[in-house]
Order: structure tokens, then C-alpha cells, then sequence
């Protein structure tokens, strides 16, 4: 008998009691997740004036003039009946690459800016050729304007 009270008293499949030592803890220590945000909002605090407006620089004089590559894009067009215009005047497609290369020639070359505008009634293949052409005579830089473009371009003149 005194067995079986032995067994129920001490350490059995009963309840056990802890200690006040051994208890688990049911609290959060929310302490190193505070210290955390603040560094977060110092670091943030200090990086967003940076940029928003950038660092101030003393830049150095020159005496150089302006560049040659803010001169006048060539412009070309396609128009709903077919008509190529090569900055003010009307070309054949068979003209379009000589007159491309003459252009390089006399100005700088091969990197000067082409704004290309086809009509919207325009057929899908001649704008295609004369995008072809334009890349067969060499030049690179080809933009492709809109009305929303062309509008603020008259607006800024």
C-alpha cells in the first residue's frame, strides 16, 4: 500500500507542480523588436531626404560650346497615300536610302536622330519598307513619334 501513495505523491503520470523557477513564460519581450524599429526609422529618416534631393555638387567650369548632337533631328514621314516626306520634301522609296547616307555624310554621320511618324491610315507595309530602309542605310537612333508627342513639341516652341 505504501507503495502505490508513493507513486501518486512523486513523480507518477500526475500533475507535477513547477516552481517559480521552471514556470513558463506568457509574456512577449517586445523590447528588441522596438530597438529594431527605431534603428529602421533613424536609418529611414536620414536616407529619404538624400533622396528626394540629391547631394549638392560644385561642378566645374568649361569654356566648351554646345554639342553638335542637340542640332535638328531628321524627320521622316509616311503618309495614308503612300508618300514618303523626308524632313519638308517628298522622296521615292528608291531615293530614301541615297539621300539617308548623303545626310550622314554632311552631318555626323551615322548618329544623328530620325523621328519617324506614319499616318494611322497608312498601309502596314510601306511604313515597315521605309523602316527597313532606314536601317539598311545604317542609322540607328529612330524614334517613333505620336500625336500626344508632336503636341508637346508645338506646345514647348
Amino acid at each position: 500500500m505504501s507503495m502505490s501513495m508513493g507513486q501518486s505523491r512523486g513523480g507518477g503520470r500526475g500533475r507535477r507542480r513547477r516552481s517559480k523557477k521552471n514556470q513558463v513564460m506568457s509574456e512577449i519581450n517586445v523590447t528588441p523588436f522596438v530597438d529594431v524599429m527605431l534603428v529602421l526609422l533613424i536609418v529611414f529618416m536620414v536616407t529619404a531626404p538624400l533622396l528626394v534631393f540629391g547631394v549638392p555638387i560644385d561642378l566645374p567650369e568649361t569654356v566648351a560650346g554646345p554639342s553638335d548632337s542637340i542640332s535638328e533631328p531628321i524627320s521622316i514621314a509616311v503618309e495614308a497615300d503612300g508618300r514618303i516626306i523626308l524632313q519638308s520634301s517628298e522622296i521615292l522609296f528608291e531615293d530614301l536610302i541615297p539621300k539617308l547616307t548623303a545626310i550622314a555624310e554632311a552631318k555626323n554621320g551615322f548618329k544623328e536622330r530620325i523621328h519617324f511618324r506614319g499616318a494611322k491610315n497608312a498601309l502596314y507595309g510601306d511604313v515597315l519598307k521605309v523602316l527597313a530602309l532606314i536601317h539598311t542605310s545604317g542609322y540607328r537612333r529612330l524614334f517613333l513619334e505620336s500625336l500626344q508627342v508632336e503636341l508637346k513639341l508645338q506646345e514647348q516652341q
